[in-house]
């Protein structure tokens, strides 16, 4: 038996998980090395920032475990379950099932040599490399997840962001924004898309010094939740799906945690 890592699923959330997942073949060929041990290999390279390849080898081989994670991004397993843990973290705090209000921003994080072939430049931010654009609920669960260059424009990222939205969170009706998404364009096209009404919360001019903006909070705490994981202090994926699927995984290992507290 392998000794245990503080990243490694207990048996609490283990038990919450795998009822979200798939059921195996049953004609399929046995595995060598048991879902839950891919999970923590997984949620170890997230954690700790490790390049697939130093995985330590008391996990399944690297090669195994990077396998499952491609394979579930590409079947969408990571959506499905991201989604029904959000439902579930959501009904155990008294909330409806579907959000009605949400929030969008965006991060800009710095790139490796492996994502030079879709940066840009962040002006504002003075940062090369990718920018994260999220919609998060009240209580700051991702909703949506976008990644670009990051020269791409916050109401342009946050057009593909929302985009096709409407099937998956049916019931939203008010987005919170900061200024960046201001605009009666924008707006309008919320409006015309899905019934969104947007509010853009404003910093008040002459407020000095740092202040909590009313919603606009709950966006950036989630942001600061994301980067705890190594792995997303910087944007280390060759593809931004990857860049997205991983804000997904921490998600999910935070809800799974918050489900196993809970329980």
């Amino acid at each position: 038996m392998r000794k245990t890592y503080p990243t490694d699923l207990s048996d609490q959330e283990w038990a919450c998980l795998k009822t979200h997942l798939p059921a195996s073949k049953p004609l399929g060929r046995l595995r060598t090395h048991t879902l839950r041990d891919i999970f923590d290999g997984i949620f170890y390279i997230l954690r700790s920032g490790c390049p697939w390849r130093l995985l330590p080898h008391d996990f399944p081989p690297w090669p195994t475990v990077y396998y499952h994670f491609r394979k579930f991004r590409l079947s969408g397993v990571w959506h499905l379950v991201l989604k029904a843990l959000h439902t579930a973290e959501r009904k155990k705090v008294g909330k409806d099932p579907d959000a009605s209000a949400a929030i969008i921003d965006s991060q800009s994080v710095k790139t490796t040599e492996e994502g030079a072939g879709s940066n840009g430049y962040d002006a504002h931010k003075h940062i090369k490399g990718r920018k994260r654009h999220l919609l998060v609920d009240t209580l700051g669960l991702p909703l949506s997840v976008y990644v670009t260059p990051a020269n791409v424009q916050d109401r342009v990222g946050a057009r593909c962001l929302l985009a096709g939205l409407g099937l998956s969170v049916p019931h939203l009706e008010k987005i919170w924004a900061d200024g960046a998404y201001g605009g009666e364009e924008f707006a309008r096209w919320c409006e015309e898309q899905g019934g969104w009404e947007l509010e853009i919360v404003e910093r008040n001019p002459q407020t000095k010094g740092f202040k909590v903006l009313p919603k606009r909070w709950i966006v950036e705490r989630t942001f600061s939740w994301l980067i705890r994981n190594r792995r997303l202090s910087k944007d280390y994926e060759r593809k931004v799906q990857t860049s997205e699927t991983l804000v997904k995984v921490a998600a999910i290992r935070l809800i799974l945690r918050r489900l196993a507290r809970k329980a």
